[in-house]
């Protein structure tokens, strides 16, 4: 890139920040510190622990964040755990008021933009979040979350994954009902780490737009994580947002090839394949040392943004960049301050300032106001629903 280009980015991003769609910190501070927020005081750079910090997403660019809740699909009490993670987003809030804005809305987002103050929501990460429960789901959106992925790696008893054997083959018919009720409420259905099957249901089932909110374009890395072009053609019919990510092993064909090996070796030595404990990494890095990792760049990201800009046009873009929840980065987005190297590669490449003002911001506000339309909509027509799984999927 080149300096001119750098500095136009960093000017672009002072007039439309990067709404991000994923970071997983709060699971981070779970993780290391079991949420001692003074062991992890993202006031202060957190190099050494962690991708995302205060000074960091300022330097990045950033003026709203989509924190995940996210806990495993594995856990076998994932709503209080879920509700933990609820509560570390709010005592994040709480410690930085000054840097951190509460969010529940778009006018929200553009309320904290004109304050110079990071927009703050939260997404839940898997459906297994609401153990199968309406009215769970409810209280979530009740308590902020603001979008949920319908999935996570395993299949829930009512969506199919992209990781996981196919089960019920897309939704079900409780999982459509999830998707009904959402719209209702005005929670964003999440598509990534659904199976395409899945996505191609939840588009058949909403009348709101969805979101995709880390996921790249599977034309350009063969991976069931990433959106088939036929999903991607959708997205200007159903008005919805798909926000690349950075996770080298989603958005580089050798990377995944590699990472798979890599996921092997961990396993065989006792570790989830997940697992970025300082002992799981020990081993990463020592298969690492063995085998060279191939690097995905910034280039790389930017050519997923070409070809999704081609499929599915400039209104239909965004960013997640799933910080936190990755142990590898590409070079030159290795944490939160990358964002200002993507928007210049993109300037390079000839994308033009109302468009990159789209990707960055507008995209993501409009498609979060949007569903909050359809939900005033829905809610004079429509009660809430008390189905259950029992009685839609016998």
């Amino acid at each position: 890139m080149t300096s001119a280009s750098s500095s136009a980015a960093r000017e672009l991003l002072r007039e439309f920040p990067v709404v991000d769609g994923h970071n997983d910190l709060p699971w981070a501070l779970r993780k290391q510190v079991r949420y001692d927020l003074d062991a992890r005081d993202i006031a202060a750079h957190q190099n050494a622990y962690l991708h995302t910090d205060i000074p960091r997403l300022r330097e990045g660019g950033v003026g709203a964040q989509y924190w995940s809740v996210y806990v495993p699909s594995d856990l076998p009490d994932a709503v209080p755990a879920t509700l933990e993670q609820i509560d570390c987003v709010r005592q994040l809030l709480a410690r930085y008021p000054a840097d951190l804005a509460p969010a529940l809305t778009a006018a929200d987002m553009e309320r904290a933009r004109g304050e110079g103050r990071i927009a703050s929501l939260m997404g839940a990460e898997g459906g297994h979040s609401i153990a199968c429960s309406l009215g769970t789901l409810r209280g979530l959106y009740g308590l902020g979350v603001r979008y949920m992925t319908l999935t996570h790696n395993d299949n829930n008893p009512w969506a199919d994954s992209a990781t996981d054997e196919p089960n019920v083959g897309g939704l079900s018919a409780f999982g459509r009902e999830v998707v009904r009720e959402m719209n209702r409420l005005g929670m964003l259905v999440d598509l990534s780490h659904v199976a395409a099957t899945t996505m191609r249901d939840a588009l058949d089932a909403t009348s709101a737009p969805v979101i995709f909110s880390h996921s790249s374009s599977r034309a350009v890395c063969d991976h069931p994580r990433n959106i088939p072009d036929d999903v991607l053609e959708r997205l200007p019919g159903n008005g919805g947002v798909a926000m690349v990510t950075f996770v080298p092993k989603f958005v580089l064909q050798a990377a995944v090839d590699w990472t798979a090996a890599a996921d092997e070796n961990l396993r065989s030595q006792g570790f989830h394949h997940l697992d970025t404990t300082p002992e799981a990494m020990k081993v990463h890095r020592a298969f690492e040392e063995r085998t060279p990792r191939p690097v995905a760049t910034v280039s790389t990201v930017a050519d997923h943004l070409d070809h999704m800009r081609e499929v599915a046009g400039i209104d239909h873009l965004g960013i997640g960049g799933d910080y936190d929840g990755t142990a590898f980065t590409p070079d030159g987005l290795n944490d939160v301050s990358g964002y200002p190297n993507l928007i210049a590669e993109l300037l390079d490449r000839g994308w033009s300032k109302p468009d990159l003002a789209k990707l960055t911001w507008q995209n993501s506000v409009r498609v979060l106001g949007a569903a909050e339309d359809v939900a005033r909509e829905l809610q004079a027509t429509r009660p809430a629903s008390n189905a259950t799984i029992e009685s839609l999927d016998g």
